[in-house]
């Protein structure tokens, strides 16, 4: 009798912290990194840097190409004009001007990716800590990124504040 009124004790303490625990509420919260990360005001100020760095090189590429077209455009009104010599010459010049242009491209496409990279792995980092911190300061159990939520509440958006907590806590320098 008294396993039998023990056991039944013991269901009854296991089904009431079962409800108990059901009752209590998981709290969530949303964000959407990709944007809280790029609107950032360091992650804008350092897309103004990148590009001011890379616009002489940038110039360069345009410059290659319009001397590229006007060798196009010379091969082309010469034609029947020009002598052998002078069309090869400028075939060639051409084909130079192709080679540096594709060359100088890569180059830049290669450097701007790197750095892109490194600017928005290290903005990535600062932002996981921050929205870490926020979700402890709300006491919240999880954080979602919204890019693989189908559907949630805007309230619980969190993007908002993540930018501004990010932008006091890495201020622009």
């Amino acid at each position: 009798m008294i396993s039998s009124w023990a056991a039944r004790v013991g269901l009854f303490s296991f089904a009431l912290a079962v409800v108990i625990s059901a009752q209590a509420q998981t709290k969530v919260g949303v964000v959407d990194m990709r944007r809280a990360i790029l609107e950032t005001a360091e992650l804008k100020k350092a897309s103004v840097d990148l590009e001011a760095k890379y616009k002489p090189r940038q110039e360069e590429g345009a410059r290659l190409q319009k001397q590229l077209q006007d060798i196009q455009q010379q091969l082309q009104t010469g034609q029947g004009k020009l002598s052998q010599e002078q069309q090869t010459a400028l075939q060639s010049q051409g084909t130079r001007r192709q080679r540096e242009l594709q060359h100088l491209s890569d180059d830049l496409q290669a450097d701007i990716d790197r750095d892109r990279n490194e600017v928005l792995g290290k903005a990535q980092a600062n932002m996981v800590a921050v929205v870490k911190k926020l979700a402890e300061d709300k006491g919240l159990d999880v954080v979602v990124d919204t890019g693989n939520t189908v559907y949630y509440k805007s309230p619980l958006d969190l993007t908002n504040e993540a930018i501004t907590a990010y932008n006091a806590a890495h201020p622009v320098k």
